[in-house]
């Protein structure tokens, strides 16, 4: 069975957990990190050690030795660093938010089919066992017709504020940062909404402090959605249907030890548990994208290059209604 090759672009945060989750993947070995200054790079080996460390992304795309990149940037660089990647024949999962807007999403989904590359989002909620786990429940009919979703993500910024949360030169606010989550859920529970109202609180920058989010479909469905920088919220969702309810309980994007089911009676609940990730949650995206690239696949048939269009087009949507803007978006 062949090994698949990683090389890390960018060196943040969750680029050191994301690496971390890596030793659980069968088949994926990391072999190369990329910064822009070789002391990056090298303070980043010291904690993962790696083969090679390169002092700038271009020699990373250049290394022969690898196979595929995870994209760790501020998103307003997405656009950018994964057309490097794929000009490079460098098959690509990037953080989201994917991308600044859908016109970049389309540009960059685009390269990829050009080039024969593979492309994907990495929305990890999206293979993690409750979630997958919540959507067999829902097609086998558990909680009925979807009636409704209900999916809150907030939290206040701990001192020292990192500059990308707030900067509209780099996406900053809560929609694209955590906004991101809510709006993944209801899309992929309901699909496109008839109908897309929005409200933000503007920052000092003029991006979103906060941000209240609905849908409306023409069978009657709702979501409301909500995304905030400036309260510690539970992070829960909940899913009702005319038949029952599930609720994500805290943290309900990331790895969870159980959800709560609510058949017919509201105070009737079942809890499902699940046993607690060995790491931090990525293991599971990561090995479905090395299990793409051994079969050979450029796009997932989980997460589809649609999904991810679906979700830029419905951002723009959304901001468009709340009256935010981008510098890329004049682009």
């Amino acid at each position: 069975m062949k090994t698949i090759r990683w090389g890390i672009l960018g060196c943040g945060k969750i680029a050191r957990k994301f690496v971390a989750d890596l030793r659980l993947v069968n088949n994926a070995e990391l072999v190369a990190v990329g910064a822009r200054e070789q002391s990056t790079a090298d303070a980043f080996a010291k904690e993962f050690p790696v083969k090679f460390k390169h002092n700038s992304y271009q020699s990373l795309v250049e290394n022969l030795e690898v196979d595929a990149i995870y994209i760790a940037t501020p998103h307003a660089f997405h656009h950018e660093h994964t057309l490097l990647c794929l000009n490079h024949h460098k098959a690509v999962l990037c953080e989201k938010a994917f991308a600044m807007n859908q016109g970049q999403a389309k540009d960059m989904i685009a390269r990829a089919r050009e080039k024969k590359v593979f492309l994907m989002e990495a929305f990890w909620t999206r293979f993690l066992p409750h979630y997958q786990r919540l959507r067999n429940m829902i097609a086998e009919g558990k909680i009925g017709k979807i009636q409704s979703v209900v999916a809150n993500f907030g939290f206040i910024p701990a001192p020292p504020v990192a500059q990308r949360l707030y900067d509209p030169k780099l996406g900053g606010g809560s929609l694209l940062d955590i906004g991101v989550y809510p709006v993944f859920l209801a899309l992929d529970l309901l699909g496109r909404p008839d109908i897309v109202e929005s409200v933000m609180t503007p920052s000092e920058q003029g991006t979103d402090s906060q941000c209240a989010i609905q849908f409306q479909y023409r069978d009657g469905a709702l979501a409301q959605l909500f995304s905030t920088f400036t309260s510690n919220l539970s992070t829960g969702a909940d899913i009702g249907g005319n038949k029952g309810r599930i609720r994500l309980t805290h943290r309900f994007h990331g790895p969870t030890t159980s959800l709560e089911y609510y058949p017919d009676i509201v105070d009737s609940c079942q809890r499902i548990s699940f046993e607690k990730a060995l790491g931090n949650g990525y293991e599971y995206e990561t090995q479905h994208v090395t299990d793409c690239l051994i079969n050979g696949l450029t796009e997932s048939p989980v997460l589809k290059h649609e999904d991810t269009l679906l979700m830029m087009e419905t951002m723009d949507r959304i901001r468009a209604k709340a009256g935010l803007r981008y510098p890329t978006d004049d682009h």
